[in-house]
């Protein structure tokens, strides 16, 4: 799928990489208009908050939607 190749949104169909309940360790990327800080799991955004670009954290994901997923940082 041409946004794959170049990085952009990957259509993952009914099946997303994580589900809920899972944790990760991730490395924050980007930050999303919202101020909340974006991870890639397998090229899928997991939103976040209270991080900033840089942070190395370990999350749990709390909701899976089609095209991405929230998740919380693990104190």
């Amino acid at each position: 799928m041409y946004g794959d190749r170049f990085g952009g949104y990957r259509d993952y169909g009914n099946e997303a990489p994580v589900k809920v309940g899972e944790r990760y360790r991730v490395r924050i990327e980007s930050l999303g208009k919202g101020g909340d800080g974006i991870a890639k799991i397998q090229g899928f955004v997991v939103f976040v908050p209270n991080t900033q670009v840089g942070d190395e954290v370990e999350i749990v994901i709390n909701s899976v939607k089609r095209r991405f997923a929230f998740a919380s940082v693990i104190e």
